[in-house]
């Protein structure tokens, strides 16, 4: 045996991992972060607003400050400015609905990945192949749909705000943001370039949704929800078609069919715009991305995450004569195609 051997810190650090991680999804579905947006609290106050067990509440919202999403000065508890921006439920730069959804959903479909790696089945309500598609499921709710496309917001937000600022807006006049949500891709892209008239594609269901959040941002009179099901319906004619984190929750055969729809709705010279967590070309550094395909495989029949030489690939193939990939935030990248 090595007289030096290399410290297992990572390993461990990473084994439990959930521990952090559950932690933190507890804070946000318990509103600790959203309270104390309010004003700063006591051990004992906070324990009480919250309802929690005298127990374990003082090592709780000390693990917190542990972790970082916390401070603690003189025995009172207040938000770092990272909680208070992003983790308080009352500030349109809320991103927790992702997080509450991977609590309510993702965190106990992933207690059995080691069977969806060993068998390729999801192991979401998509795990019985005869019932509905877990999008149908989601659709069916009109609370949990809610839940999920503000979620989607908070998640998409960050590249988002880079995609209205990084592509080349200026040489376009029309764009349509398919499968859009609640609509914010839409909505950053019509702030950002006040020339630009855009078109949110999306189910029926999302219809009012996406239109009471334009409405917020006073942007109606610009963006307008069209219907329809970018698999069986024609996608809109625009100069500019934009899919974020869309085409990695569908197979192989189903991308390329999507590709194929947008390059024949866009004008001459048009454009597409993907986003996901790009995994890089030497499928070594994008972790995150790797493991988003990881929840692909989870969470859905058939998706799964792509390089940016595989998106880039495809889209050659459906007809886009020039592609290139760029970076926005975190792990995510958008790939561009000119028709």
């Amino acid at each position: 045996m090595s007289a030096n051997p290399p410290s297992p810190e990572q390993i461990l650090e990473i084994g439990f991992g959930f521990w952090a991680s559950k932690t933190l999804l507890s804070a946000v579905e318990m509103g600790v972060f959203t309270e104390l947006s309010r004003r700063p609290e006591n051990l004992e106050t906070l324990r009480g607003r919250l309802g929690l067990h005298p127990r374990s509440a003082r090592d709780f919202f000390d693990a917190l400050v542990a972790l970082g999403f916390l401070q603690r000065t003189d025995g009172v508890y207040a938000n770092t400015p990272a909680t208070d921006f992003y983790l308080d439920k009352h500030k349109p730069s809320y991103i927790g609905g992702i997080l509450e959804m991977v609590n309510q959903r993702s965190y106990g479909h992933w207690i059995h990945l080691t069977e969806a790696l060993r068998t390729g089945r999801p192991q979401s309500e998509a795990k019985d192949a005869s019932g509905p598609s877990p999008f149908e499921t989601l659709y069916a709710d009109p609370a949990r749909l809610k839940q999920f496309l503000a979620a989607m917001t908070g998640v998409s937000r960050g590249a988002n705000l880079a995609i209205a600022r990084k592509f080349p807006w200026d040489q376009y006049r029309t764009f349509a943001d398919v499968g859009t949500a609640q609509g914010d891709l839409a909505v950053q892209i019509a702030l950002a370039q006040p020339h630009l008239h855009g078109i949110g594609f999306d189910l029926a269901e999302v219809g009012p949704i996406f239109e009471e959040y334009t409405e917020q941002h006073g942007l109606n009179g610009r963006l307008r929800f069209m219907e329809g099901n970018f698999f069986e319906d024609a996608l809109p004619q625009v100069d500019v078609i934009t899919m974020g984190h869309i085409l990695h929750d569908w197979n192989l055969e189903e991308k390329k069919a999507l590709l194929r729809k947008a390059y024949d709705a866009v004008s001459p010279r048009g454009a597409m715009v993907i986003y996901d967590a790009i995994i890089d070309d030497a499928r070594a550094q994008n972790a995150f991305g790797l493991m988003m395909s990881l929840h692909m495989l989870v969470e859905t029949p058939g998706g799964f995450d792509y390089t940016g030489a595989d998106c880039m690939g495809w889209m050659k193939e459906a007809g886009f004569r020039e592609t290139r990939v760029v970076h926005l935030v975190g792990p995510d990248s958008m790939v561009i195609g000119i028709k």
